[in-house]
């Protein structure tokens, strides 16, 4: 069995056809970390979690394929780890705060708030990383607003390099030794029996300038996961026993549960049916960055042994079907916040609208003019929506309250308005074909 990996990867075996595969990326197992990471797509993933996005980077692929390595890096102390073999998450670190940086150069008033979790699926059970002295299974809820969450799960917040690699390191810490007491098995000493999930929060609260409104203040709440898949492979490779073989099943049972997911998602016609997130805790949580809104970069890390072809095959099947699912990413914002901006670009546009069909209809630049031959009253001047398009507290209700009303009350009376003059302009029209037709009439008695 041989692979080709210049543009596509191309797997032949003896007396077999050579399969196939396409993918966004191939790197050989000379790639270094800095290419890697300049090269995978994590970047655009980093940017467009500042922008509002929830983006995932996971790893998946059989033990001892590389995983780990290319997520953290050298299983050692986080920050004694050469600069050259970093992994994917050092570097994203290095990278999110160089690249606030330069947006609060851009944009002073801007304000980030950034927050860390890490936490441990195994055997189904969650655990904090971050304080695992606390509880050792934490459940797993979902809400409208938040979908699929860990309960207690506990959530720092940093603001620096330092800081996150201190959260970093306190999460490897406790994971390797929780490794002691998990074990590992026949196809690597140091192989992990659980899956693992860093996940940054990063929340922005920039000034939203409108020339024709007052400034008000948008969040948007980004997030960064980064998820290191325990390794696929079959029980009798793995050679596990007693409580090793009830790990490696429930491995096993939480990935192909992940690869329904992402068959169901890859095909257009099962897509629309049901999709068993809800069969394990792993495809809970990572359901919205399957299947929902967010954006994933999948990096499938395969063997370049001929002894593991079946799982190398598997691997990149996997790849294949996970490519094929289309989202619909969005900005996450809070809900309210949302509703303000909505109402603020429907009262933009029937702004504008009305003021198109004045101009056209050569009415009075007023408020309210001249519709169907009666003048309407303006309502009377409220401290409106301009005055009220300061910064309000979130928690404000009130007010926020209050703002949303006066959007509504002005939208309304714009739509009123643009409906009279459409109105307005049917009958001129209606009027200019009769008039035209009657024309028509003269001319020919002449």
């Amino acid at each position: 069995m041989c692979f080709s990996i210049s543009g596509q990867v191309d797997n032949s075996t003896s007396g077999g056809r050579p399969k196939q595969f396409t993918f966004d990326g191939v790197f050989g197992a000379e790639t270094s970390q800095y290419q890697m990471f300049e090269s995978c797509g994590i970047k655009k993933l980093l940017d467009m979690a500042l922008d509002g996005y929830a983006c995932t980077a996971f790893a998946f692929g059989q033990t001892g394929s590389g995983k780990t390595h290319t997520i953290t890096g050298p299983m050692t102390m986080v920050r004694h780890v050469d600069a050259e073999l970093q992994g994917l998450i050092q570097r994203a670190f290095l990278y999110l705060f160089d690249s606030i940086g330069q947006r609060k150069r851009r944009d002073p008033s801007t304000v980030y708030t950034l927050r860390a979790t890490y936490l441990e699926i195994y055997n189904e059970q969650v655990k904090d990383l971050l304080n695992p002295a606390d509880r050792p299974n934490l459940p797993v809820r979902w809400s409208k607003e938040q979908g699929f969450y860990v309960e207690n799960l506990f959530c720092p917040e940093f603001e620096n390099i330092d800081d996150i690699m201190a959260v970093l390191e306190e999460g490897e810490i406790s994971f390797t030794f929780s490794l002691l007491h998990v074990g590992s098995h026949n196809l690597n000493e140091h192989s992990s029996r659980s899956h693992t999930m860093l996940t940054l929060n990063l929340d922005c609260e920039m000034v939203r300038a409108d020339p024709d409104d007052a400034s008000t203040y948008v969040t948007k709440h980004g997030k960064i996961c980064f998820v290191d898949l325990a390794g696929s492979e079959k029980v009798k490779e793995s050679k596990s026993a007693g409580d090793a073989l009830v790990e490696t099943t429930n491995i096993n049972k939480s990935l192909l549960t992940l690869g329904n997911c992402i068959s169901a998602l890859s095909d257009p016609k099962k897509r629309s049916g049901h999709i068993p997130f809800r069969d394990s805790k792993l495809t809970k949580l990572l359901s919205d960055s399957l299947g929902g809104t967010g954006v994933t970069l999948m990096v499938a890390c395969i063997s370049p042994s001929a002894y593991n072809a079946s799982e190398t095959m598997n691997t990149l099947r996997y790849a294949v079907r996970a490519k094929r699912i289309k989202n619909k990413p969005l900005v996450r914002m809070d809900p309210r916040e949302k509703l303000i901006l909505s109402l603020q670009r429907e009262l933009k546009r029937l702004r504008s609208e009305n003021e198109y069909l004045r101009t056209k209809l050569n009415f009075p630049q007023s408020r309210m003019g001249m519709v169907n031959g009666h003048r309407k009253e303006p309502p009377p001047e409220e401290e409106t929506v301009k005055q009220s398009l300061v910064r309000h507290d979130t928690n404000d209700s009130d007010s926020l309250y209050e703002m949303l009303q006066e959007y509504m009350v002005e939208n309304e009376n714009l739509r009123h308005e643009n409906t009279e003059l459409f109105t307005s302009k049917d009958h001129i029209q209606r009027e200019q074909v009769l008039l035209s037709r009657e024309n028509d009439k003269l001319v020919q008695k002449l």
